[in-house]
């Protein structure tokens, strides 16, 4: 696992995110690439004005919603970097 925490943040258009991340690592993710169906908690995610309502939660270190929708920051800076999510030796994501 990374571990890293998401640093910096800005919301793009078609539910893409500009993020910079504690090690200085910076990148664009897709979330239609991250979330298979925007279902239960992600299904508001689908309405731009919604999506753009994203913000930083330096405490958990990552991106959320309004509704408390978030997402993970290793899974984030494994699509940011190309790197695999690694746990016990096993590739988990990527």
């Amino acid at each position: 696992m990374f571990m890293i925490d998401i640093t910096g943040m800005r919301p793009l258009q078609a539910r893409q995110l500009e993020l910079t991340f504690a090690d200085g690592l910076k990148g664009t993710v897709d979330l239609d690439k991250v979330i298979s169906q925007y279902s239960g908690i992600f299904a508001p995610l689908l309405d731009q004005n919604y999506f753009a309502q994203v913000s930083l939660n330096e405490e958990l270190g990552t991106i959320v919603w309004p509704n408390g929708a978030d997402i993970c920051p290793d899974v984030l800076y494994s699509h940011v970097s190309g790197r695999p999510v690694v746990v016990s030796g096993e590739r988990v994501l990527n």
